[in-house]
């Protein structure tokens, strides 16, 4: 039975409470814990027992740190950057330009600052030169380095790896491996198609951390000592939040400690960034996601691909506010770029029909750099993997989204390995490629039955599920520091999601183009504020602008709310349906 009896909510979705299984384990918890009854409820819908709960309230590295060797190559890749310290040897570092890559790059430039090197950064142009090693480059930075480090790409580049002739490299990743591995000296990947899959949930940086702690334990075996790399989790937790690494085992300690040496603002790059963003509480996983992460991305999306990995990396605070800026600055100019593109794409998905298996649109001069935003607004109002390709002067280059359960990766693998894509790669929820223009109507296609193999042509919009229902006095700034305390939440442990039943819309307002922000409650009752983003893209902000005083069921995650120094309880609404 659906919750609340809606079957069919203003987005389309069936509302799912948790069953009867999770209820009981919920109460046993309480019963067995004394912890409050709505940490019970997540601790029960994640599969917490009772005698796990209190290690998983708080994860630390000391539980749930893998041994780094555990990884192929990981020996190996740590004592080349040691002999490359000791020699004093030119190192450069390959980043990709997201979040990501750049945090990786920062994490390895400060390390090796520490250690008295100045190793070369070097991003690709995201049009100039797309994503990952190039020949040009690679032999470029052959000639004047002794070792390049690729971090958050290299697995699959197998010949600009091949060009950097007279240079050592190293690939620090984690995106989906091939067959074969590229002949560099070391490949350190959770993803490589040899190893067991147990910590295929890392993101890059995360990997480069480990590759960092198994170089201090190389260093102590020799008798040396490196930095406190305690202090670099803030990036390794950046990352993995941005680049929507699932929340469990080590990604839980990675977030849960970088957002506390975070909130100690040592770093000048994100002090800065925080600034600018108005960022004026201790960070969250939301901030990182949704305010710090979007910024960092804009230089490699529309500016300057390196600027993100400078701002993390740079120790000069002067430079920081400067760099902040211009990140700042070309955030707000990807915003209308995407926004013209993302109008130009659903228009042309509604004219195809968002009922086969794949969504996809193509268009000359869309950039490169607003296409995977603008797929993932695809794949959110079809529920279904989708593609967005800009082409300039006879080439696409696009990017992809998947959703929960159907593998996008491995089928763009394929189409380049038939030679539809002169080049594609990613991991299960996301994808790159480049396509000929003349073959775009034919990758996709075959795209589309692959996935069509999976079960993607029948998905409908997914369940909403729902933790519980609240009476708007219940939501309160103690409940949510109670639910914070199973957190971080994210990809892999969402947070709850509460809904209110029968309340009356007090107040509704548009916000912007397309935000709708709102005062909810019952008559002569607590009023509770909400904003639902993106609500006018959808049947939820004229349905609810134009209530009518009919009474809504209201569902979404709450949030605290900081106004002028004042706290207050927020809903981030993200759903309804007529009571």
């Amino acid at each position: 039975m659906a919750f609340l009896g809606v079957e069919h909510s203003l987005t389309g979705r069936r509302w799912v409470g948790p069953d009867a299984a999770t209820d009981r384990a919920a109460e046993t918890l309480v019963q067995q814990t004394s912890l409050p009854r709505p940490v019970c409820q997540i601790l029960a819908r994640m599969g917490v027992s009772a005698n796990e709960a209190q290690a998983y309230l708080a994860p630390t590295l000391r539980d749930l740190m893998p041994d780094p060797r555990s990884l192929r190559d990981m020996e190996r890749a740590a004592a080349r950057i040691l002999a490359a310290v000791s020699q004093r040897q030119r190192i450069a570092v390959f980043a990709d330009y997201d979040v990501d890559g750049g945090s990786s790059a920062a994490l390895l430039l400060c390390w090796f600052r520490t250690q008295g090197i100045a190793a070369t950064l070097y991003v690709p142009d995201r049009i100039d030169e797309g994503y990952g090693p190039n020949e040009a480059a690679m032999s470029a930075l052959a000639a004047r380095h002794d070792l390049i480090i690729c971090v958050d790409c290299g697995t699959l580049s197998h010949g600009p790896i091949a060009a950097a002739d007279g240079a050592d490299v190293i690939v620090l990743d984690h995106h989906l491996g091939g067959e074969t591995l590229p002949d560099a000296l070391a490949v350190v990947n959770p993803n490589r198609q040899d190893e067991n899959g147990d910590l295929a949930h890392l993101c890059a940086a995360a990997v480069v951390f480990l590759v960092l702690v198994e170089a201090g334990r190389q260093m102590r075996v020799s008798g040396h000592s490196g930095p406190n790399l305690m202090d670099m989790l803030d990036l390794v937790g950046l990352a993995t939040v941005s680049d929507v690494a699932p929340l469990v085992g080590v990604n839980r300690a990675f977030v849960r400690q970088g957002l506390k040496v975070m909130a100690r603002r040592d770093r000048p790059g994100l002090v800065a960034l925080s600034d600018i963003a108005g960022l004026d509480t201790a960070p969250t996983p939301y901030h990182l996601g949704y305010m710090l992460g979007p910024r960092i991305n804009a230089g490699g999306r529309i500016g300057q691909a390196d600027l993100g990995a400078r701002l993390l990396a740079t120790d000069d605070p002067h430079e920081a506010a400067a760099l902040a800026e211009r990140l700042h600055n070309l955030n707000a100019e990807r915003r209308d770029i995407e926004a013209r593109v993302r109008a130009e794409a659903l228009a042309q998905c509604e004219e195809r029909g968002a009922d086969g298996p794949l969504a996809w649109a193509a268009g000359p001069g869309w950039h490169p750099g607003v296409v995977g935003i603008v797929a993932a607004r695809l794949k959110e109002a079809t529920h279904r993997p989708a593609v967005v390709i800009g082409i300039e002067d006879g080439i696409g280059k696009g990017s992809g989204r998947s959703v929960s359960g159907i593998d996008l990766g491995a089928p763009i693998q394929r189409l380049a390995a038939e030679g539809l894509l002169i080049k594609g790669g990613g991991h299960k929820m996301a994808a790159g490629l480049t396509v000929a223009e003349d073959k775009i109507d034919e990758a996709m296609a075959r795209l589309a039955e692959l996935l069509s193999r999976q079960g993607a042509d029948a998905l409908g919009p997914a369940d909403l599920r729902l933790d519980a229902a609240l009476m708007p006095a219940a939501a309160t700034i103690e409940l949510l520091e109670q639910i914070e305390a199973a957190g971080p939440f994210g990809a892999g442990a969402p947070g709850p999601r509460y809904a209110f039943s029968a309340v009356q819309i007090l107040h509704a307002s548009r916000v912007g183009e397309t935000h709708l922000k709102l005062t909810f409650g019952t008559q002569g009752g607590t009023r509770l504020d909400a904003i639902a983003f993106g609500a006018f893209d959808t049947p939820l902000g004229p349905a609810l602008s134009d209530h009518g005083g009919a009474p809504f069921h209201l569902a979404g995650r709450l949030e605290i709310n900081t106004f002028r120094g004042r706290q207050s309880v927020q809903l981030q609404l993200q759903d309804a349906a007529p009571a």
